[in-house]
């Protein structure tokens, strides 16, 4: 039986930005009326369409977030007072406020200001607001928690903005795609806005999609422009990964870094992408006593979970290889003891047996509600499994 992975995959082959992504995410099956509800909740002005439309030969979804009020002005402190007010999961509110801060921190550093100084149009707008927190929350909604991305077109030329006349891509959208993979095209205009740059940054962590994939079904959302040069729309796949094959395990010995940080680091690394993460002991040059992390790895989240090690350890290099592995047929379910639910992992061996192991955690805290010891609830427990 093979594993298999669902993610999204970014295809902004002819650039992206926050409503193209929105207008992608209802072609795949994002309720209209959902988003709707959403915007109207918030304490923005907004004119929210959403419209079937043709981008070349290709059927696509067109979203426009009109701002309907002018000379508003806000700063990273009131966007975020306004995310944290939302009615969306906490999932959502950490990728909108993580897009912002990130917006914020570029556009200050383009134009030498403070973060929370920063006051301009990719902030403060409702539009980019109802792009940013629309886009985040639509994705939540989906149940999507993996994305990566395909190279990013963007435009040459020049766009006039507040500041004046810049080079295209802009500063900050450069700033922005930075770790991500960018494809210059020989299209005039902005292809790629601050606003899709973040979103796309945020959500895929700089994840670029390596191998084959099943696609599951594909969704196009509309940019404003219908050029007769090419199709102007974003494209998102939500794809199976082959989670069985090719994988990777990398290692680093590390001997100057304090033990107590391990458990915190193998934290970040699981959240990075990785399967497995281990530590243990090993004699180093000189007689050191030092640590060697390993760590088993997808080939799609590599980047992501070697940047994690990197930032989260001292170690000045590491070193990988391709595995294969082989694994069971594995099932989640639950089983009820004595009024409390247990998770349990069901996993069958070659011969049809199925071996079933209740998670430790739940079984410990029902046997302390019930005052008994954790040995004789886990047997219980198994009981019920064998006698099911």
């Amino acid at each position: 039986m093979e594993e298999r992975s669902r993610c999204l995959i970014f295809d902004p082959f002819a650039g992206i930005s926050g409503d193209m992504i929105l207008g992608g995410l209802i072609d795949l099956g994002l309720e209209a009326d959902w988003l709707k509800a959403l915007v109207s909740d918030l304490p923005v002005k907004v004119d929210l369409s959403i419209e079937e439309v043709s981008r070349g030969s290709i059927k696509a979804t067109a979203v426009r977030v009109e701002t309907l009020e002018s000379g508003v002005v806000r700063h990273l402190k009131d966007v975020l007072e306004i995310i944290d007010a939302a009615n969306v999961d906490e999932k959502a509110r950490e990728w909108a406020a993580a897009a912002f801060r990130k917006l914020a921190d570029v556009e200050g550093g383009v134009h030498g200001i403070a973060p929370e100084k920063v006051h301009f149009h990719e902030v403060g707008a409702d539009d980019a607001i109802v792009d940013i927190l629309g886009a985040c929350a639509g994705m939540s909604q989906l149940g999507i928690d993996r994305c990566f991305t395909r190279p990013v077109a963007v435009g040459i030329g020049w766009v006039v903005a507040q500041h004046g006349a810049l080079p295209l891509p802009a500063p900050a959208t450069i700033r922005l795609l930075e770790d991500l993979p960018v494809r210059e095209s020989e299209l005039e205009g902005e292809l790629t806005t601050p606003t899709g740059a973040v979103l796309l940054s945020v959500l895929t962590g700089g994840q670029r999609l390596h191998g084959d994939f099943t696609p599951v079904r594909s969704g196009y959302g509309a940019g404003v422009r219908d050029p007769s040069t090419h199709p102007n729309c974003l494209r998102l796949i939500i794809a199976d990964l082959d989670a069985r094959g090719d994988l990777i395990v990398m290692q680093a010995d590390i001997d100057d870094m304090s033990p107590e940080y391990a458990p915190s680091l193998l934290e970040e690394l699981f959240a990075a992408g990785a399967i497995d993460a281990w530590t243990q002991p090993v004699q180093m040059k000189k007689g050191r006593t030092g640590l060697r992390i390993e760590v088993l790895v997808p080939e799609t989240g590599r980047e992501a979970v070697s940047r994690a090690l990197f930032q989260g350890s001292t170690t000045l290099g590491l070193r990988y290889w391709r595995v294969q592995r082989e694994i069971l047929p594995r099932a989640a379910k639950t089983v009820e003891w004595r009024g409390h639910t247990i998770r349990v992992k069901a996993s069958t061996s070659p011969d049809g047996h199925v071996h079933y192991k209740p998670e430790f955690d739940d079984v410990a805290a029902a046997a302390r509600a019930e005052g008994v010891p954790t040995l004789r609830a886990q047997d219980e427990i198994e009981q019920l499994l064998r006698d099911a």
